[in-house]
């Protein structure tokens, strides 16, 4: 009996070391996969993957490159441009709820009072979609996070097929990858002159007020749920780099817009992973990202 008991006590014991090990094997932030989803998920810094521009909250020497912290997002706003230069948040599960998209556009009374405000109507005739940076259904965790996304120094003027279609599935493709057990840093901006929406190509609208981009960019930096989330970033964590034309005449599928980090860099002058070691910066902001896109 006491035989039988010791070989029944071994057998668990080396199943028990077969299943940890298979546990360990499953962490591959290269590829999305399904992972353990929801149990690590916090809301992290918005800014944790590094400030692009340098921006500071310097209304009088940085107009053009001022930092605006909220809780929502960070972003960097052109008083001259009448948009923001980028603006970088943070997306996991803790991020999301069923608040209802609030659609309730609104300019930022945070804004230096001397300032030029954009307002829920600047886009009105314009040809234009008031573009989200930070996308509404990124924030459904209560009605104040939606409601911030609304703000219009999160928007840029935005071709409608581009905001609506291509913009729109690699939005969705992020909550996808979410809903897989990762999280996401991500950044976005426009840079460039001139668009081309509905009405045709323009340089600004809002009689001068509002810079329209010729193109929009974004960075998906992908990880599986953890902590101390810029020093996990290694020469394999996925990074996803794309670059579209402003234009309504623009391709729907959003992978063939992808392009590598250093592009972008060259494009805006921006420092886009700054906060992540250089010696890996050297490796994943010089590759061109061939994962999935659904």
């Amino acid at each position: 009996m006491k035989r039988t008991i010791t070989r029944l006590s071994s057998m668990a014991l080396l199943m028990a070391l077969a299943a940890s090990c298979s546990r360990d094997e499953q962490v591959t932030p290269n590829t999305p996969t399904a992972a353990v989803a929801n149990q690590d998920a916090t809301r992290d810094s918005n800014l944790a993957m590094g400030n692009p521009s340098g921006a500071v909250t310097d209304a009088t020497n940085y107009p053009n490159n001022y930092l605006m912290t909220k809780t929502q997002y960070t972003l960097s706003y052109s008083r001259d441009k009448g948009k923001p230069n980028w603006v970088s948040w943070h997306l996991s599960s803790a991020w999301l709820g069923s608040t209802a998209r609030q659609d309730n556009f609104a300019s930022d009374a945070s804004l230096p009072s001397s300032w030029y405000h954009v307002g829920s109507t600047s886009y009105s005739g314009s040809g234009f979609d008031r573009g989200h940076n930070c996308p509404s259904a990124d924030r459904t965790g209560s009605v104040a996070d939606n409601t911030a996304t609304f703000l219009m120094t999160n928007m840029m003027p935005q071709a409608p097929t581009n905001n609506q279609q291509t913009w729109a599935g690699l939005e969705n493709y992020a909550r996808t990858l979410v809903g897989q057990g990762y999280e996401c840093y991500i950044i976005a901006g426009s840079y460039g002159s001139g668009g081309t929406g509905t009405n045709g190509y323009a340089t600004t609208i809002n009689s001068g007020h509002i810079a329209v981009p010729s193109n929009c960019w974004k960075v998906l930096v992908v990880l599986p749920e953890g902590s101390s989330d810029a020093s996990r970033v290694t020469t394999s964590t996925r990074v996803i780099a794309v670059d579209m034309p402003n234009t309504n005449s623009i391709g729907t599928a959003w992978g063939a817009y992808r392009t590598s980090v250093n592009a972008i860099e060259a494009a805006t002058g921006y420092d886009i992973l700054s906060a992540v070691s250089t010696t890996v910066q050297t490796t994943i902001e010089s590759k061109v990202d061939t994962g999935p896109t659904s």
